[in-house]
């Protein structure tokens, strides 16, 4: 059965330039804050260098004003009803119009998500509830004493935690997955983690391995294509990828897959030999990803009405400006289909891409 996603692959190899399908996802940088530091993130150690930095917190002004995000909604609900609004960037439950914002989009009829680290999840349950949103994404690093010590804060778990309780005692309480990022630093304590939620309802557990950029990778894509899609190194300023220890997080992932959780379990990408692990974070010049398809199904806006591929790891590239062009406009510009169209000439992924969490797909083609 040809179903949509495939005709969006489809899409993708033979005419990228236009997309004939509506984005899955409408990405919102709704602030440039963070209130952890998390010690893998650029944006928690202020390395300010980085696209990823650049495009979560280089933005005037810190909130996007709620006037914007309300033409957001519009536009969203006028060309792109089955487009779920993804809040995600920076931390979005201290962006002071969240309420009416939430509020607005469920008078509108369109879904929305919220990506957190759920310091102030507490605080924001039963309103998150009672304003319609459908998906609750929590990011969390490991069991108390290691989440708190890579977030730099004594308390986060402890937080998110009393946040989730309470979200889970609401009506109408939203689906809650919770995602982890694998780090150097939490390697050996991640089935510990999954303990923790062996009682609690979760949609989904998801395991992120690393997003990473080192400068050999950088070199590399610069040769080729720096001039048009400068990369940076990133999230491995305070972050040595060389002492991962890959065959106890190999052992790890065994461990959690032949347990049974009353959720769906993941790992992004798979990866389920020692070669393989060591291959993605001992050799890093070594491609490894396929393809990613982000640019064909959504965009991020930042807190200025500007407009990027894909999300906050993506290459710093105004794609067009939601206080000129309509969101449909934007889909289809020429800067977004010339990405999108140089992509695919280049065989699915960039040189810089092949550390992101986006390049594993499988082509619908192959």
């Amino acid at each position: 059965m040809i179903t949509k996603e495939h005709l969006r692959h489809l899409n993708a190899k033979l005419y990228p330039k236009h997309i004939g399908q509506s984005p899955s996802f409408i990405v919102l940088g709704v602030n440039n804050l963070c209130n952890l530091h998390c010690k893998m993130c650029d944006v928690g150690v202020r390395y300010n260098n980085s696209n990823f930095y650049t495009n979560l917190m280089g933005t005037d002004p810190v909130n996007m004003p709620i006037k914007l995000l309300k033409k957001i909604i519009d536009e969203t609900a006028e060309f792109f009803p089955e487009a779920k609004l993804g809040y995600a960037f920076t931390e979005p439950l201290i962006y002071p119009h969240l309420e009416e914002s939430l509020a607005y989009a469920k008078e509108k009829g369109i879904e929305t998500s919220l990506t957190t680290n759920a310091f102030n999840l507490k605080a924001k349950a039963k309103m998150l509830a009672s304003n319609g949103l459908k998906e609750l994404c929590v990011s969390l690093d490991g069991p108390p004493e290691i989440h708190n010590e890579i977030r730099q804060n004594k308390r986060s778990f402890q937080r998110a935690m009393e946040g989730i309780e309470l979200l889970l005692a609401q009506e109408n309480c939203p689906s809650i997955s919770v995602y982890c990022v694998i780090t150097e630093w939490n390697i050996g304590y991640l089935k510990e983690m999954l303990e923790i939620f062996k009682d609690i309802p979760l949609k989904n557990f998801g395991f992120m391995h690393s997003n990473f950029t080192t400068e050999p990778m950088v070199a590399a894509h610069q040769a080729m294509l720096g001039e048009q899609y400068p990369a940076t190194q990133s999230n491995i300023s305070e972050t040595n990828i060389e002492s991962f220890n890959t065959k106890l997080l190999l052992e790890e992932i065994r461990s959690i897959k032949v347990k049974k959780y009353p959720f769906s379990i993941g790992f992004s990408p798979e990866m389920e030999t020692l070669d393989e692990l060591n291959t993605f974070y001992l050799n890093p010049s070594k491609p490894m990803g396929k393809l990613c398809l982000d640019s064909f199904k959504l965009m991020m806006i930042k807190s200025d009405g500007s407009v990027i591929p894909n999300h906050g790891r993506c290459y710093n590239l105004d794609v067009g400006n939601v206080y000129k062009n309509s969101l449909n406009e934007i889909w289809n510009s020429p800067a977004f289909g010339n990405f999108r169209t140089d992509l695919v000439k280049a065989g699915g992924l960039f040189p810089a891409c092949n550390r992101c969490c986006s390049a594993f797909e499988k082509p619908f083609w192959s």
